[in-house]
This record gives structure tokens, C-alpha cells and sequence, in this order.
């Protein structure tokens, strides 16, 4: 509207030269005078088109994306938090031994994950289980459109002690942010004569680690 304002003014300015040209006894003088006058509104009228389409954009949200968390999915996010529901699940073994990869891949609008996932270990010969401690690295955002993801490792120690350990078959997996829990199926050994085994359970941030 700014912009369509002063177009509006600079023809009644030219409009007016132009009458003043034909009543007045020098029309070369006059015409000389109105080129200048006429293209200075020109020149603000640039200007306050730009001035036009920044204030459209910060109306519309357009610098909003630059506060939403960035990672490996890119893209603003749409939905805040990653949700259970929305969210496949997967655990494999890492090429090492004691390392359990866990997969969280986003079935989902675009959403994000940021922190440590909860994770129970569990045995079908009891009803207790073996909670994974936080390890000490920092924790990254990870956006993650529909289809993308992520993961997080698990570290746990390998029955090396000549007993028979206990057999985990399950991992009950928490997303980070949420309440909700999914179980995976598992088969690891760990000791149980070794009163460290649980300290040595321990789960680092979705988003470290090689992806």
C-alpha cells in the first residue's frame, strides 16, 4: 500500500508540472524542472518497497527458524518434540563388544530430539531390571524430518567373569522429552558377581556418536 501511495503522489506531482508547463511562458524551462522533482520519488518509492517486504516477512514469521534447534535433518521444526508414537525404534549391535546402537527413526511430521533416552534393561528370568546411567557428553539438538534418524549408543559390560551372567532380552527405551516407552528385543550377557555392572551401564545423547 506504502508503495502504491507514492506512485499515486508522484503522478499528481508530474501531472501538476505538466499543467504548470502549459500555462506559464517557458515550457522548455518547466519541462527542465520536472525531470528532477519527478525522480525523486521514484527513488523513495524503491525503497520503501524493501522496507515493505521486510516487515511482510518479520509479520509472517520469517526470522522465527533461525531460534528452532538445527541438526542432521535441517528444516524448521513443525511439531516441537519427537513423540513415542511417532517414533520406530531399533537396537543393534555395535562393531565392538558392549555397544548397542539404538535407532530412532521419525514416522512422523518433523519434529526433534534433544538429550538422553531412558533405558531399562530387562531379563525374562525376573521382574527386576538394570537402569542405564547418563554418560558426561554434551547433549545436541537433532531435527529430524519424516523418514530420518537418529541414534544412541548404549554401553554395557560384557559377561567376562566365568559365570553364566544374567541374558537381557529386552531394552525399554524412553525417548528423551517424553513418558511413553517402547520395548526392543535384545540378547546380551552381562555379570551379576560384579556389584560395578550397573555403574557400567550407561546410555550416551541421541546425536553422538557415528550416525
Amino acid at each position: 500500500m506504502r508503495a502504491q501511495k507514492i506512485t499515486l503522489a508522484t503522478l499528481a506531482l508530474v501531472t501538476g508540472l505538466t499543467l504548470t508547463a502549459c500555462q506559464g511562458d517557458d515550457t522548455a524551462a518547466s519541462t527542465d524542472d520536472a525531470a528532477p522533482a519527478a525522480s525523486s520519488p521514484a527513488g523513495d518509492d524503491g525503497g520503501a518497497g524493501k522496507e515493505t517486504a521486510e516487515e511482510t516477512a518479520a509479520a509472517s514469521g520469517g526470522d522465527t527458524a533461525s531460534d528452532a534447534p538445527e541438526g542432521s535433518g535441517g528444516g524448521q521444526i513443525n511439531t516441537g518434540p519427537c513423540k513415542t508414537a511417532n517414533l520406530d525404534i531399533s537396537g543393534a549391535h555395535g562393531m565392538g563388544e558392549g555397544t548397542i546402537h539404538i535407532a530412532f527413526k521419525n514416522t512422523g511430521d518433523a519434529c526433534y530430539l534433544k538429550g538422553f533416552p531412558g533405558v531399562d534393561l530387562k531379563a525374562d528370568s525376573g521382574p527386576g531390571s538394570i537402569n542405564a546411567n547418563r554418560s558426561d557428553l554434551a547433549t545436541p539438538s537433532v531435527v529430524l524430518k519424516t523418514g530420518e534418524s537418529t541414534r544412541a549408543t548404549l554401553h554395557y559390560p560384557a559377561n567376562h567373569s566365568g559365570g553364566s551372567g544374567v541374558d537381557i532380552t529386552l531394552l525399554e527405551i524412553t525417548p528423551p522429552e517424553e513418558t511413553h516407552s517402547k520395548r526392543i528385543p535384545t540378547k546380551i550377557n552381562v555379570p551379576v558377581s560384579d556389584s560395578s555392572t550397573s555403574d557400567e551401564v550407561i546410555i550416551d545423547p541421541v546425536g553422538t556418536g557415528k550416525q
